[in-house]
């Protein structure tokens, strides 16, 4: 890997619903994900902070690997909330 290249490790899952959010960190920290904070975040473009989202923030699975290495698992989870997942850079 170049000196300039970045490994993705850790992911957040964006909902637009905060109790959404924090039902899906409690469920995934009780499955073993870590850190699974919740954040509010305006995101780029968002000027109102009623249209803010909810960010699910996880860096490691339950099994040790990068959150980043679930991408599609928790793609799933976000989308029955709405959601999506997006990483952290």
């Amino acid at each position: 890997m170049a000196a300039t290249e970045s490994t993705v490790e850790g992911m957040l899952i964006v909902l637009p619903a905060r109790e959404d959010a924090e039902q899906l960190a409690a469920s995934l920290a009780e499955q073993g994900w870590l850190p699974c904070a919740v954040h509010k975040e305006l995101l780029a473009g968002e000027d109102d902070a009623e249209d803010a989202d909810w960010l699910v923030e996880l860096a490691t699975a339950p099994d040790g690997t990068p959150a980043a290495a679930h991408e599609e698992y928790l793609a799933g989870l976000a989308e029955t909330a709405d959601g999506f997942v997006t990483s952290i850079n």
